[in-house]
């Protein structure tokens, strides 16, 4: 699998950026009792690098939510922050990020006096998202929201489950390889995982080693493909999507996936 060359932003440009933020000053805000900025009567204003972020802090009930990298960006590391992106983030109460994006040092070096940086465990997951839900939930003082969200997602989630595995051929769960990004859609397909690649590029000794478990599926990350990940295999491989839309709603990836492993799975 090709490296992906990411663009950073140079160190002196984003440090004129930041004294620029700095310099129309902030102030400090109140805080919680855990050092948290308190939320203001309209609830949180909350800056996350990408919709992935978003969504997360959309289901633990933030409602003011700014995205920094653009939807259309296909793989968001590539994105090279703005001074505009900056002073967003300085006026933030919260600023969401995740530690394996390249620019999250810079992100958290141009955070203002009164916002708070958080790092978010992406991972779709339904027990993991419903973790950092709860977490973001405490932060924002959005608990009654954020549970609310978790019964309707508990709810959709059982039913892309549910539909996935009635496609199961012959009834019997897939195996499959997952990219280590996309375990969670083997966990709602009812897959049986017998290996996982990347985010390192695969080596020949991992794809026979691969090949050879004759997996049925490959599920792979359409955010860091880089094309048929076992030939000649016979598996049927699966772009699977992490990141939502615009629009910050994680329900559409689940039902996006479910589709997706259901028309593998049929051989269509």
């Amino acid at each position: 699998m090709a490296r992906t060359r990411v663009r950073i932003t140079s160190p002196v440009a984003l440090s004129a950026a930041l004294a620029l933020v700095t310099g129309c000053g902030n102030g400090t805000g109140p805080e919680t009792a855990d050092g948290a900025p308190a939320a203001g009567k309209d609830g949180p204003v909350v800056v996350v690098t990408t919709t992935w972020e978003g969504a997360f802090a959309k289901a633990a009930g933030a409602e003011d939510v700014k995205v920094i990298v653009p939807q259309s960006v296909h793989h968001a590391p590539d994105y090279d922050p703005k001074p505009s992106d900056l002073a967003a983030v300085a006026k933030a109460d919260f600023v969401l990020y995740a530690p394996f994006e390249p620019y999250a040092a810079k992100i958290k070096e141009a955070v203002g006096s009164k916002a708070k940086p958080v790092e978010v465990n992406l991972d779709n997951d339904p027990d993991k998202v419903k973790a950092e839900v709860d977490r973001l939930a405490a932060l924002f003082g959005t608990r009654d929201a954020a549970t609310r969200w978790k019964s309707g997602f508990d709810v959709e989630y059982a039913k892309q489950a549910e539909d996935v595995r009635a496609a199961w051929l012959g009834g019997k769960s897939p195996s499959a390889v997952t990219q280590v990004f996309t375990a969670w859609a083997a966990r709602l397909a009812g897959a049986t995982t017998v290996g996982t690649y990347g985010p390192e590029a695969v080596t020949p000794g991992q794809l026979a080693e691969l090949s050879a478990k004759k997996p049925a599926l490959v599920l792979d990350n359409a955010h860091m493909s880089t094309g048929t990940v076992l030939p000649d295999s016979g598996a049927r491989q699966v772009d699977i999507v992490n990141y939502p839309g615009e629009d910050l709603d994680l329900l559409p990836v689940y039902r996006n996936a479910a589709a997706e492993l259901k028309k593998a799975m049929s051989g269509s």
